[in-house]
């Protein structure tokens, strides 16, 4: 082999090898380009969550009585909480609409919906039930009397009406909150109340959460979407205990792990614990199964308890004031707060 051939497959050689190198630098770049970047870190600056406010809040809806559908006490808490979510919010929706009950009761029933920042494309849905048991059916005397559902409704809305005050007084910049206030959510049937109403042509299961049923499927306005929702239901006794709930894992999971680590970081990690639980019928499951809006419900599942999934007081004439515990309502008000501001302040960062 002469040695021009030689020089000749030399070079060629070398140019290959520059090739083939720089060839694996332009894949390696794009490797690089490829790679998530971590998330830019955000400055919350969440306002206060008042819980002697949330408190009173609660107090002012039992001092109409029990609200169960069709009373007298029903009407006068609506108008009291519309009344509220006109101090706090830009603009209040009012669903009026009928439904029959389980046992063919025609019921007069109010959705109330308080939306702040109306026009925001990003939104967080926070939700409640307002209406009271019309039956005490966990009770061991006055079964067939109405409870006053101090914890298992009044507080989680008061809670919310609180939420909206502190978002009065700290606005929001590019994320907009609705306050749904659900109606019609506690008079389904159990089989508990055998022998107290006489049911009719019913489903069980469907005889609950009638206000969520409905506007899931005729929401406020019309197309609404919400990029994650958040309901309450007792979230607000002495020695409460949050844990992961079955249906709020598998459709909103995400949301779910927020909140809890954003009670973590709080100090909240013993009442918002990693324990899971199984599903629960609730607002919640209308909402996702129907609005498609990823949904969590934060809710007390207690299984050492006389009905081994609630609390003791569910249920039952005991669900009054004296359940109520500011300690409660601050670690699950000052928590939602805390997701609210850092979900505005990662879309300022985008």
């Amino acid at each position: 082999m002469d040695n021009e051939l030689i020089l000749l497959m030399k070079n060629c050689f070398v140019f290959f090898c520059l090739l083939f190198l720089a060839s694996c630098d332009k894949c390696n770049k794009g490797n690089d380009n490829n790679v998530v970047e971590p998330s830019k870190q955000v400055v919350v600056n969440a306002p206060a969550f008042n819980s002697d406010s949330a408190y009173n809040y609660t107090q002012a809806q039992i001092n109409f009585g029990t609200r169960e559908m069709n009373s007298k006490g029903h009407e006068a808490c609506a108008n009291y909480l519309i009344e509220e979510m006109r101090k706090f919010t830009d603009t209040v929706y009012v669903q009026k609409f009928e439904v029959k009950g389980f046992d063919g009761v025609n019921l007069k029933c109010t959705n109330i919906i308080g939306s702040i920042n109306p026009k925001a494309i990003n939104r967080i849905l926070l939700t409640s039930h307002w209406d009271s048991r019309p039956w005490a059916d966990q009770d061991t005397k006055d079964r067939d009397k109405p409870i006053l559902s101090a914890c298992d409704g009044a507080s989680g809305v008061a809670t919310l009406i609180e939420i909206a005050r502190a978002i009065k007084s700290s606005p929001l910049k590019n994320i907009g909150v609705d306050l749904f206030f659900n109606d019609a959510e506690d008079r389904g049937y159990s089989s508990s109340l055998n022998g107290i109403v006489k049911p009719g042509d019913y489903d069980s299961e469907g005889s609950w959460c009638l206000g969520a049923q409905h506007w899931s499927a005729n929401p406020h306005v019309p197309g609404y979407k919400a990029d994650f929702g958040i309901l309450l239901d007792m979230a607000a006794a002495k020695g409460a205990v949050f844990s992961l709930e079955g249906i709020s894992s598998f459709n909103a999971g995400w949301v779910q792990d927020k909140v809890w680590a954003n009670a973590s970081a709080l100090g909240y990690s013993n009442i918002f614990t990693n324990q899971t639980v199984g599903s629960i019928t609730d607002d919640h499951v209308y909402i996702n199964q129907i609005a498609k809006i990823p949904t969590i419900d934060i809710i007390q599942i207690d299984p050492s308890s006389n009905s081994g999934t609630f609390g003791n007081y569910w249920h039952t004439h005991a669900d009054n004031m004296s359940v109520i515990d500011k300690n409660t309502l601050n670690a699950v008000g000052k928590t939602l707060l805390y997701t609210i501001y850092q979900y505005d302040a990662e879309r300022d960062v985008q």
